[in-house]
């Protein structure tokens, strides 16, 4: 399986540019499939909530929440890997091995080593220090 990190996922939802055309290619070719997480889905949403927070009049807020449902309309039809068990055991042990990666990147990593997939990523650097951790970024 491959799961998208919050980078990959938020240039595929843009659709228009020249690197989510190649990342969507891509996937479209790819012989396992893919994912993201509910911890990806979580960053997104706090975005948008905290963008129709910081907007008082509600006329403003009128396109905040307009982007908000075409999110939900979007992870709709998305295969999203949820915290489970597995998962809360693999960042459990990540923690005990002190491994400093910020925690949301943390849980990311744990999905996807519960689920033996590759992530897709632009933040390499942070990742590669978590052991076992498959990564691979398709947006380079």
């Amino acid at each position: 399986m491959l799961i998208l990190d919050t980078d990959h996922l938020t240039e595929y939802q843009k659709g228009t540019s020249a690197e989510a055309r190649r990342l969507k290619e891509r996937l479209d070719r790819a012989t396992e499939p893919y994912a993201t997480t509910i911890i990806t889905v979580e960053e997104i949403m706090r975005g948008w909530m905290a963008a129709v927070r910081r907007i008082n009049d509600p006329r403003r807020q009128i396109d905040a929440y307009a982007g908000l449902q075409r999110l939900l309309r979007f992870f709709a039809t998305w295969n999203v890997v949820e915290w489970n068990d597995a998962a809360a055991d693999e960042f459990e042990s990540l923690r005990q091995a002190k491994i400093r990666v910020g925690t949301m990147d943390l849980k990311i990593a744990s999905l996807v080593l519960a689920h033996d997939a590759t992530l897709l990523t632009r933040n390499a650097d942070d990742f590669q220090k978590v052991p076992g951790l498959r990564v691979e970024d398709w947006l380079s």
